[in-house]
């Protein structure tokens, strides 16, 4: 398998981008991209040249200051300034992979030749990329419309020279590790800041790394789930196939279908039962992880659509001789998914929370906490504590960002998405799904110890011998902090095949 990626006309989708990351594969442009982008940058440079009309963005000032005139000796001068005065990220830092996507997703949405860019900015963009030369980017600063400015210009900053890069683990000057490369600082032409500023990558690049965690993140549900079922001795009848036939949602009949291979060849889950029903949190496993999966599948359309698309303004056609301004760079379909998201994770979490709630209530006979000696031993009390906080708070963060605007630049800007606060409040959200799922894990496990000597299934028997070399089965009060701990470790750490968990 090559491990050299093309950017080309080729679209970009989920499962790319997964083995461009996870395999550590190098970029480079096809001829046919290095072909349009010199073209469209010769239209631009012609099209400056011949007429002396104000044209927004590339000689006359920004947002607005539209009104502007900039002369022709000062158009690099305003594509530096505007690079420079919009870095005004404050915060934490972006993480470092979420930065790696942001490279990647800049480079794919310069390709298309509609952005009058040199195609030395592309190369160098590139060169960072090979290079893991990953500028220091802040989380807050973006209103998600305008594209994502203030992102976007620290991530510009180092191909002038300017601002910070992580390079070999460590933060540096960028103009130090340019020398290093003995590599230019990028003298920008017309237009280019304005393309490299303008665009949806802050948001695009979260929203990517979310999708690709929250598919894993909704596999792993399915199968604790169904340890919490067998564990809960739980009824299969109502993952029956034919439940969901009559009522074929697409994650509906994913889930149902994922929990009965799970459980095959379970002693538990074929034994006779005392009870007639299970609690919804059991029963209802497809209903409500079927939700959230089509929620993540309409969530992967529009960002699959978005980083195939070109987002910064003006748009250059030169085939049909036009330079048009618009608002691809307006992140509303992006903020809208973004909350939908949230909301569907976390109703993953919540659902997670209440099969916990479950399995340490004494219920089905299992022992209160799930712990011999209770009263000595509190046992599992706490941990759902814990996941009962961690619920609260991610309702919290669910709320959607996308219904708030707050005027900018003078009322030029009057609407604008918020959708990288979404973003932002996705990636907490969707973490602390994982720590929920953790969580449900340890207790799960623990209870399916009291059922023995019956048996899970062979799958579950296997994946819980791996979880035991990692988290013990816990006989008597401890620091259970540290058990969490490494069951986060463990959850983070397991390897899905892509092929699964995008499926």
């Amino acid at each position: 398998m090559s491990q050299i990626h093309y950017i080309s006309s080729e679209t970009l989708d989920l499962k790319t981008i997964y083995e461009i990351t996870y395999e550590q594969k190098q970029l480079a442009l096809s001829d046919e991209v290095i072909d349009k982008v010199q073209k469209c940058r010769s239209y631009l440079d012609e099209k400056l040249k011949n007429q002396d009309k104000p044209i927004y963005g590339i000689n006359t000032g920004f947002g607005s200051l539209y009104n502007v005139k900039i002369t022709n000796e000062n158009l690099t001068k305003l594509q530096e300034n505007l690079v420079m005065s919009h870095a005004c990220g404050v915060g934490e830092r972006v993480p470092k992979h979420v930065v790696k996507l942001m490279l990647l997703l800049k480079i794919q949405s310069l390709h298309y030749g509609h952005s009058g860019v040199q195609v030395a900015t592309i190369k160098r963009l590139v060169d960072f990329y090979n290079n893991d030369i990953l500028p220091v980017v802040y989380t807050q600063g973006s209103l998600g419309a305008s594209g994502d400015l203030a992102p976007l210009a620290h991530l510009a900053l180092p191909l002038l020279g300017k601002g910070e890069v992580y390079y070999k683990g460590k933060r540096h000057d960028a103009e130090t590790v340019l020398e290093k490369f003995d590599w230019e600082p990028i003298v920008l032409k017309s237009k280019e800041g304005l393309a490299l500023l303008n665009g949806t990558q802050f948001m695009s690049a979260y929203g990517i790394d979310l999708l690709l965690e929250s598919y894993k993140l909704s596999y792993l549900a399915d199968l604790i789930g169904s340890i919490s079922l067998d564990a809960f001795d739980g009824r299969i009848e109502p993952f029956n196939e034919l439940v969901h036939l009559v009522r074929p949602h697409n994650g509906q009949l994913k889930t149902a279908e994922r929990v009965r291979e799970f459980l095959d060849s379970s002693e538990l889950i074929s034994q006779s039962k005392k009870h007639v029903q299970d609690p919804y949190s059991f029963r209802c496993i497809p209903q409500v992880h079927g939700a959230s999966k089509d929620t993540l599948a309409y969530v992967e359309k529009t960002f699959i659509t978005e980083i195939n698309s070109v987002t910064d303004n003006p748009n250059i056609f030169f085939n049909d001789d036009e330079i048009i301004s618009g608002g691809n760079f307006h992140g509303q379909p992006l903020a809208l998914a973004l909350d939908y998201l949230k909301i569907a994770m976390a109703e993953l979490g919540n659902i997670s929370e209440r099969r916990i709630f479950q399995l340490v209530s004494g219920l089905r006979e299992l022992p209160a906490f799930l712990v011999d000696n209770p009263g000595l031993n509190s046992g599992f009390m706490i941990p759902q504590y814990t996941a009962a906080s961690i619920v609260s708070a991610n309702k919290q963060l669910a709320s959607p960002a996308s219904i708030d605007s707050i005027v900018s630049s003078n009322g030029q800007e009057d609407h604008v998405s918020m959708g990288a606060n979404a973003a932002t409040q996705a990636f907490r959200l969707v973490n602390n799904v994982k720590r929920i799922l953790s969580i449900e894990l340890f207790n799960a496990s623990q209870a399916l110890s009291f059922r023995a000597p019956l048996k899970s299934s062979e799958f579950i028997e296997s994946f819980l011998k791996s979880y035991r070399e990692q988290v013990a089965f816990v006989a008597d009060d401890r620091e259970l902090y540290k058990d969490i701990d490494k069951s986060i470790l463990f959850v983070e750490q397991l390897a899905v095949d892509v092929d699964e968990f995008l499926s």
